[in-house]
Order: structure tokens, then sequence, then C-alpha cells
């Protein structure tokens, strides 16, 4: 029942696969336990993401996922903030004629993110991610025949396709709210999620899903008792440079080919 659920709260629901609802629930009313005040005033207040988009992340169904990968929070921009961790909706195309989108450019964690991808495959050196190897790159992808995706939407298609779920740690950005303080807020909620996965999971064919755990969250995360029954993947954030070279990530991105076309 979601009847203690503010109605904009309530109505963000209709986006989640069905799959997913008794778990959702469970989150929320874990959070309004902690804190009957939370959702109430977060209802009356402003917040991205916008556009019903808060359960974003929950849109396959629940047996699908086989990767849960674990963002802070929405960026604190309206065109940006979507209601998936990672996905910058201010960024459209991928390439440019010099190398990636000025968008992308701009998405430090995002371009690290694909130039990692792009090292994993073999199109890039490491020891030479930028200026002219990078335009090469970008006019290989945007040839006509190019087995290259082209815009964001691709890639985070390309994920969830493979499993991912792309989910915030803390599923609201306020303005006039420190991030901590949202962040905690969502705390019950994300052990909730965590711990449905898990039950759901148990004894299935595929086994759990991985977390993949970028730097402070992999310690804010380790801190809940059922994140122990996970497989993980961790790694710093893809802020830093010293992501393009993790040899970790480029072994578990690698093989799932994220910047192809899906055939």
């Amino acid at each position: 029942m979601t009847d203690f659920l503010p109605a904009s709260i309530r109505a963000a629901l209709d986006g989640v696969h069905a799959s997913w609802l008794p778990i959702i629930e469970r989150g929320l009313q874990a959070v309004a336990q902690v804190n009957p005040s939370y959702l109430p005033e977060l209802a009356a207040s402003e917040y991205l993401p916008t556009e019903g988009r808060l359960f974003a992340a929950f849109s396959q169904p629940l047996d699908a996922v086989r990767y849960v990968l674990v963002g802070e929070g929405p960026y604190p921009r309206v065109a940006s903030a979507t209601g998936v961790c990672f996905m910058d909706g201010a960024v459209g195309s991928l390439w440019s004629e010099k190398g990636l989108s000025k968008q992308v450019n701009r998405a430090t964690s995002l371009r690290n993110f694909m130039k990692m991808l792009l090292v994993a495959d073999g199109q890039l050196a490491l020891e030479n991610t930028t200026g002219e190897a990078m335009s090469g790159v970008a006019q290989q992808a945007q040839m006509q025949g190019s087995e290259a995706i082209q815009q964001l939407a691709d890639l985070q298609a390309n994920m969830v396709r493979q499993g991912f779920l792309l989910l915030n740690a803390s599923l609201v950005f306020r303005s006039d709210v420190p991030p901590v303080k949202d962040a905690r807020a969502w705390q019950p909620f994300m052990q909730a999620v965590l711990a449905g996965l898990a039950e759901a999971s148990e004894g299935a064919p595929q086994g759990l899903p991985t977390l993949v755990l970028w730097g402070e969250i992999a310690e804010q995360l380790n801190a809940y008792p059922v994140t122990a029954r996970f497989p993980k993947a961790l790694a710093e954030h893809p802020y830093n440079l010293s992501f393009i070279g993790n040899a970790g990530m480029q072994a578990l991105f690698g093989p799932m080919q994220l910047l192809k076309r899906a055939v």
C-alpha cells in the first residue's frame, strides 16, 4: 500500500517496472519509518530530477539486473538530472570533428569512462588519449557504416541491455539542502533495494548482481551489512584520470563493447 506517500511521489511510481514495486514500496516505508516528515517535505520542495523521473532507474525488469552501478546523486542541473546515475541528460552527440563532443568533455567522468572503453577496445593507447589520437578515433566513429554509437542515449541503452541498474545513492538533489542530508535520508531505501535484489537473485542461475562501486560510494555502501552478500568491482571515481588505465574496469567493461551499435 502506498497511501502513506505524497501524491507526486506516488505518481512517480508509474514508471517503475511492476517487478520492482514491492521492493520500492518497502524502501519508501523504511525511509518514512526513520524520518516520517522527510517524504512530505521533499514533495513540497523543488528537487531534481523533474518530470516524475524520481524512480527512472527501475524501468527494466528485476530479473534482468546483472550489475548495479551506483552514483552519488543526480546532477545539480535540470537538463542533466535524468533519474539514472552517470547519464548526463545535457549530453547528446558523443563525437565531434576533433574527438569527443564538447558536452562529453565537460562531463569529466563520462569523458574518462569513454576513454577507458576505447583503451580497453584497443582503439586508443593508454599513453596517448588526447589530441590527434582522439581526433582519429572520432573520425572513424562518424564514418558512414561505422559500428560506433553516436548518442549518449545509445550508451545508456547498451548498458541497460547488459543488465545495468543505474542507481544513485541519493535519489534527489536540492539546491537548498546539503547533499549529505538527502543522502542520509535515502540510506534505508538503498538498503531495502539491495536486500530485495539479493533475495530475488538468491538461487538464480546467474547469481547475485555485481556492485560496481566508484570512489567514496564504495566506502558508504560497505557500511551496509547486506552489501557483503554481493560480488563487487571497485575503482577510483571516473573523474580521476587514473580511471582510464584501471585494468579491473577495462576487464569488466571491455568485453561488453558498449561503444558499438547493438545488432
